[in-house]
């Protein structure tokens, strides 16, 4: 007997030093770009479902939906740890919703604390109560299938960056950061410097400079 084919592949992966991860709480994503030579922002168009709910910090888990379809992303559901961003590619379909408040709540009940996706979502009202940070490319009533196939844990393509389950994910007013996993202790190294560096020019702006230092 030929057994059926899975229609979602899942693909395990290595998580982050919570050490490394921690010491980029409460940075801002402007920081974390400039400690990788001015890159590292997901597309401007995305945008937090709820103006309010938009900062988080935690380790990307990707799934691969596909267009008009969210069944990957409910099997990543069971993969979720706490801590998780969970980062949803749609290859930018916005036709419907990749999902709603019912989804959103039951990963945050996982321990996620944010959500990505390029493509929808809808039930707003409920996403406001859910809490959890959903970053999207709009908002849609449509909805979609749930047929496959799809893959959780392998890398994806999401407004226009490549994104890995186990790099790290920050939100803030500024929009969304993807730091690999592998540069995260670089990453976090330069950080004191940035920060002094930062509020040594906010400084000199309080006392009255008119000109950057590095002009004569």
């Amino acid at each position: 007997m030929i057994e059926e084919i899975p229609t979602i592949r899942v693909q395990a992966f290595s998580r982050p030093d919570p050490a490394l991860l921690a010491q980029l709480l409460m940075t801002p994503t402007g920081f974390l770009v400039d400690a990788m030579g001015g890159v590292g922002a997901l597309d401007f168009k995305l945008a937090p479902a709820i103006a309010e709910q938009f900062a988080f910090c935690g380790v990307a888990l990707t799934c691969h939906a596909g267009p008009a379809d969210n069944l990957a992303l409910i099997q990543a559901l069971a993969e979720l740890q706490p801590g998780d961003v969970l980062v949803a590619a749609a290859d930018g379909f916005t036709g419907c919703a990749i999902t709603g408040d019912l989804v959103l709540g039951m990963a945050k009940n996982c321990g996620a604390v944010g959500f990505v996706t390029d493509g929808c979502v809808r039930d707003l009202v409920g996403i406001r109560t859910v809490g959890l940070p959903a970053w999207c490319a709009g908002v849609t009533p449509n909805s979609p299938h749930r047929n496959g196939p799809g893959s959780v844990g392998f890398p994806v393509s999401i407004a226009g960056h490549r994104v890995c389950s186990g790099d790290v994910i920050v939100a803030d007013l500024d929009g969304v950061v993807v730091i690999p996993q592998d540069q995260l202790a670089q990453v976090a190294a330069k950080l004191p410097a940035i920060r002094a560096a930062e509020a040594a020019a906010d400084e000199a702006v309080r006392l009255g400079a008119r000109r950057p230092s590095f002009l004569k």
